[in-house]
């Protein structure tokens, strides 16, 4: 029979041992279950009249905030419509530019051209009339100088000058 007493003792102290952390738990939570409803109660004081605020200060300036992104969205339609038109006109500029350069170009083509066959036409119908007279007299001098420098080396027998001898 000891050994039943000394069981029963140590089931007993066991279950002692049990109930003392039991009752430690329950003092432990009561006291957590106490702060923490202090707490909530802190936070419902402080927190839940700013969220009262915040809603109330939404709700005063949402016309207001739609008011505001109703102008931008207007706003923002507006530049991009000036932005259109302006791109269309620098675009139209641009191309007249371009077309006034090409006409530019064309007429002063069209003027090398012409400046051109006026020279040519200039060349055969003067300049190449003008030479083959010129070199024409030229012609006739160099032999009637020749006819009279011929004489007189023949009536003073001089000899005829270095330069007469190249023409």
């Amino acid at each position: 029979m000891e050994g039943l007493t000394i069981f029963i003792a140590i089931t007993a102290a066991a279950v002692v041992l049990q109930a003392a952390i039991l009752v430690a738990m329950y003092l432990a939570v009561r006291k957590t279950s106490a702060r923490m409803e202090i707490l909530s109660t802190e936070v419902k004081g402080k927190v839940l009249p700013m969220v009262d605020t915040a809603n109330a200060m939404l709700t005063e300036m949402r016309p207001k905030l739609e008011n505001l992104v109703s102008n931008a969205n207007y706003a923002s339609d507006k530049v991009r419509s000036q932005v259109e038109r302006l791109d269309a006109t620098v675009t139209d500029a641009i191309d007249r530019t371009r077309l006034q350069i090409i006409r530019a170009d064309e007429l002063l083509t069209r003027t090398m051209d012409k400046v051109e066959n006026a020279t040519d036409v200039v060349h055969k119908t003067v300049v190449s009339p003008v030479r083959q007279f010129s070199g024409l007299m030229q012609g006739i001098s160099a032999g009637f100088e020749s006819l009279f420098s011929g004489r007189r080396h023949r009536r003073n027998g001089s000899p005829v000058p270095q330069d007469e001898m190249f023409i």
